[in-house]
């Protein structure tokens, strides 16, 4: 038999050398702009990370921005709002375009300035000067005007909800002119001038009727049909919070069971139960698109004010939320990454609202969405090495597989480890994902391509049908692999993660790569 030592070493030889070191000093490959820039916009809120700042993440978004065509800047921005539903960051790409391209940020516009929050996102960030210019200018003021005058009189109403600028604000810079009367004491109600009241909407006739209750504490009864937020700053009673809770929405009801707490709804035990209910409704779960990121926000945010009851209804909704995660066929490994630069909040560090919410528990989250649908998974914690002393049962729920994952968190990063136990144990592996936010440096070699795509390489010579799914979780400008057919890069953490893992899988090299299919997104 031939040296397998020597053949090995020459097999490595053949790989791409590494020819940058990432933020935490270990060997890594420099990412195409476009795979950059697309991992910037799903993963970068513009908050500090373990590595980074804001400041930080707005110079590479601008600077990537330049190097790609701005074609590419309008799908990504659309991309990143309609399919991993950001926010901040695919208002930042398009108000790049508005000094750069004006015909394709009027093309970009209606397709992400899809509600009241990022029109006004949109009109912050092209007013701060940080995107080329500080006034709005003819076009986007026209782009603006024309949201106005096309909302529901309800869009208006919730484009109301928020503040730096306020609707009130966006109103005044771009003087809409109203279409009729009634559209005309909607926007002076919104910008605090004169109105008739009769002119208004029934629902805002019937809010401020509702405000001026005797002695400033509104009556009993149905509460208007007005967004939660406007009921906050007044005088209700128990009563009244019950109906805004068994009235609002499913996603209104996730994101402000705390607001609930406070104003003691929970104490009556029938109340609730009957959230806990709501909560778990298969159907309104499926009517409210609920990704698991957005109950597992709410399981955190919730600890220590929210009674047990309605907390186990979040872990019921997890289980209906995750049952469309796809069954992947063959022998499949997830390798979730524990080590310490996984603590960091993954939307980032934002001072008086970072979320409870670290990487590690997105990346233990992922792991066990798949292993709900995969029981036969393989489950590989690892920092500087794999934690081999966690046993996962695939029975447990969701939430408390992912909460034994992530109670791991802490040591260096050795993103090469998984792969080289699989190598030890000579397993035969059909998809590996990797989840990490890939700042690798106990594995760095002085020289050559990184140790996982040596370990890559020594693994798909026993196994050369495998292929390897790279999960991003912070933005980052470099990798541990080179993308290739068998190897593909995602970033993110909405469900559109797990529909590309499905595609690759199923697909192979000829499935849809996830920069091409951002690149061919309509406009």
């Amino acid at each position: 038999m031939a040296n397998p030592s020597l053949f090995q070493s020459i097999r490595g030889a053949l790989l791409p050398a590494a020819t940058a070191r990432n933020e935490a000093g270990g060997l890594a490959y420099v990412r195409e702009p476009k795979a950059a820039l697309a991992l910037y916009a799903a993963t970068g809120c513009l908050n500090g990370t373990y590595y980074a700042d804001g400041e930080d993440q707005l110079a590479q978004v601008l600077a990537l921005s330049e190097q790609v065509d701005p074609a590419f800047v309008a799908r990504t921005a659309v991309y990143t709002r309609q399919v991993g539903h950001m926010k901040d960051m695919p208002a930042l790409l398009l108000a790049t375009l508005a000094s750069r391209d004006g015909e394709t940020f009027a093309s970009a516009f209606p397709r992400v300035v899809d509600n009241g929050r990022m029109l006004r996102n949109v009109v912050q960030i092209l007013r701060s000067g940080r995107t080329g210019r500080k006034s709005l200018g003819s076009r986007p003021k026209r782009l603006v005007r024309q949201w106005l005058d096309q909302a529901s009189d309800a869009a208006i109403v919730q484009a109301a909800i928020g503040q730096q600028p306020s609707l009130a604000d966006v109103i005044r810079m771009v003087h809409p002119k109203p279409a009729d009367a009634r559209r005309e004491a909607l926007y002076a109600w919104v910008i605090g001038k004169p109105y008739r009241e009769e002119l208004l909407p029934e629902v805002v006739q019937a809010y401020e009727a509702f405000k001026r209750a005797p002695d400033g504490v509104p009556s009993e009864g149905v509460l208007p049909q007005m967004p939660f937020q406007y009921y906050t700053s007044l005088s209700l009673t128990a009563s009244h919070w019950k109906t805004l809770a068994l009235d609002a929405s499913w996603q209104t009801l996730r994101m402000n069971l705390n607001t609930f707490a406070r104003n003691g709804l929970f104490d009556d035990a029938a109340t609730a139960a009957a959230v806990a209910q709501r909560l778990r409704d298969p159907d309104r779960i499926r009517r409210a698109r609920v990704l698991p990121y957005q109950l597992l926000t709410a399981y955190h945010a919730s600890a220590g004010s929210v009674p047990e009851p309605v907390r186990e209804a979040l872990q019921d909704a997890m289980e209906v939320a995750t049952r469309q995660v796809p069954v992947l066929d063959g022998h499949v490994v997830v390798a979730v990454d524990v080590s310490g630069s996984m603590a960091s909040p993954v939307t980032g560090y934002r001072k008086g609202g970072t979320t409870a919410v670290r990487c590690v528990d997105v990346a233990a989250l992922m792991a066990a969405c798949v292993l709900r649908t995969n029981p036969s998974a393989q489950v590989l914690p690892f920092d500087t090495g794999v934690r081999t002393e966690v046993r996962l049962n695939p029975r447990d729920s969701v939430m408390t597989q992912a909460r034994q994952l992530a109670a791991l968190c802490g040591g260096g990063t050795s993103v090469s480890s998984p792969l080289a136990l699989l190598n030890k144990q000579k397993a035969q592996v059909d998809l590996v994902v990797i989840v990490s936010d890939n700042e690798s440096w106990r594995d760095t070699r002085h020289g050559g391509a990184t140790q996982t795509m040596h370990e890559w390489a020594q693994l798909k010579a026993r196994c050369p049908q495998a292929r390897l799914v790279c999960i991003d979780l912070q933005p980052v400008a470099t990798a541990q692999t080179v993308e290739r057919e068998d190897v593909l890069h995602v970033g993110g953490f909405s469900d559109a993660v797990f529909d590309a893992i499905a595609a690759y899988a199923a697909q192979g090299p000829g499935a849809t790569r996830w920069v091409d299919k951002i690149a061919s997104m309509a406009l």
